[in-house]
């Protein structure tokens, strides 16, 4: 007897395939806005005109811009993994892994300010909104995302406690964390580029601080930390 069950399957999954293609697509072209012109004022008008559809169509994809503006940090936040990855990964000491680390995820961040931006806007949101904004399955590609950078910090961390390279005072988890968030402050330090200080009393000035000098900041204050 003739069914046409192989057909309608078949007809499913080319749907499904385009589906896919113009999701990443969409992202594609936000991941370029961002790299082009930054994170802030990007509107869906703007994206979708990119892409070459219309904004209604950006929303059958996407639950808004927060979650579009989520799946578009995913593909940073790989990028950054593969970094902290290979730097984990040629260092000799857990001292060294740990320089290195902190020092690929700032000259990561160096050179993708949309990545920080990106990052930011996210993190300053309460947790509730976010998930009554982004849907279960791209809220769990980012907290994926995230994940996989934390775990090479905070492994190369636990190893140090294991090799007796490391006195932490806290969990290693909880201090990748912490270095994860404070690192995100200090690379927009490095992008202002300026520091406000006191002259006198009662008076302020501004100096300057290069992308150099926060990076050693930041390494100098994590080997600091591990020693506690």
């Amino acid at each position: 007897m003739a069914t046409n069950a192989p057909a309608t399957d078949g007809r499913r999954k080319a749907a499904a395939a385009r589906r896919r293609a113009r999701q990443a697509a969409i992202i594609a072209a936000t991941r370029e806005i961002f790299d082009s012109r930054g994170v802030r004022d990007v509107q869906i008008e703007e994206i979708a005109s990119a892409v070459g559809i219309n904004r209604a169509i950006v929303y059958r994809h996407f639950t808004g811009k927060e979650e579009l503006f989520a799946l578009t940090l995913v593909g940073y936040l790989d990028e950054l993994h593969d970094a902290m990855a290979d730097a984990a990964a040629s260092g000799s000491s857990p001292a060294d892994r740990l320089e290195r680390i902190v020092g690929a995820f700032v000259d990561y961040g160096v050179a993708h300010p949309a990545f920080v931006d990106c990052a930011q806007a996210l993190m300053v949101r309460p947790g509730e909104e976010l998930l009554d904004e982004i849907a279960e399955g791209p809220l769990f590609r980012l907290g994926r995302g995230i994940t996989s950078c934390l775990t090479v910090l905070s492994d190369t961390l636990a190893q140090g406690v294991d090799e007796g390279a490391f006195t932490l005072s806290d969990d290693p988890v909880l201090l990748a964390n912490a270095l994860y968030a404070s690192g995100l402050g200090a690379l927009q330090l490095a992008r202002l580029g300026i520091l406000v200080s006191e002259a006198a009393p009662g008076i302020p000035t501004v100096g300057q601080i290069s992308a150099q000098q926060v990076r050693s900041y930041l390494v100098r204050s994590a080997l600091a930390l591990v020693t506690v």
